[in-house]
């Protein structure tokens, strides 16, 4: 998990800008979960995203499932 956030920060020094919207944040952790560990991702999401119902989150789970057979 510290290698993530050193991975995040790193990314986030690269864009030069002294401001970063959370928007642009939230989204690199959703990035970097989603290849590290899927369940923390759609948890993570979950809250992230503010989904109001099973629909949203089964979709968000469909999501991932597809990319996975994809390769």
């Amino acid at each position: 998990m510290e290698r993530v956030v050193d991975e995040i920060e790193a990314e986030l020094r690269t864009r030069g800008k002294v401001e970063i919207p959370s928007r642009e944040v939230g989204e690199l952790v959703m990035d970097k979960l989603r290849g590290l560990d899927e369940v923390a991702y759609i948890r993570f999401a979950s809250v992230y995203r503010s989904f109001m119902d099973l629909q949203e989150v089964k979709h968000e789970i469909d999501q991932l499932l597809t990319r996975e057979k994809r390769g």
